[in-house]
């Protein structure tokens, strides 16, 4: 992403069901801003992953050789679907938005963009009707009583 002539990466975490766990946007694409990510996540989560599913990037290699050294790391060019695809609702609305305009204003639209979509998205595997229709009022019911308390 460029912001302001200056290039930006999002790094997403996302979990088996496509729902978005994390975002940290930084200035480069180093072992040090892989391992923040890793520590973020874990630190949020409250639990160490069993196997993280990453591109061919060699930073999240060094990173977990460094954090996590027993952990399970699988690198392949289409086993990280689930994050790629996760960009796709993101990228959509940045286009409606025309771009950002600082990287604190980027970084805050995009933990509140993925903590409302995980709110109404309903993972694939459960698209029955009335599930759907539960997850929406619940989804609903959540917003009301976040933005009552705002």
């Amino acid at each position: 992403m460029k912001i302001s002539g200056k290039t930006f990466w999002l790094w997403r975490a996302v979990d088996q069901r496509g729902v978005v766990l994390d975002e940290i946007l930084q200035s480069r694409r180093d072992k040090l801003a892989a391992k923040r990510l890793l520590r973020k996540l874990m630190k949020r989560t409250g639990s160490v992953p069993k196997r993280i599913i990453t591109d061919k990037l060699r930073s999240y290699g060094a990173a977990k050789r460094e954090l996590l050294p027993d952990l399970d790391h699988w690198s392949h060019k289409g086993l990280n679907n689930r994050a790629e695809n996760s960009h796709l609702p993101f990228r959509k609305r940045e286009r409606v938005m025309q771009g950002h305009r600082s990287p604190g204003g980027l970084q805050r639209f995009v933990s509140i963009h993925s903590a409302v979509r995980n709110c109404f998205y309903v993972p694939a595997r459960r698209r029955a009707a009335l599930t759907i229709r539960y997850h929406r009022m619940e989804a609903l019911r959540v917003w009301k009583l976040a933005a009552s308390n705002a």
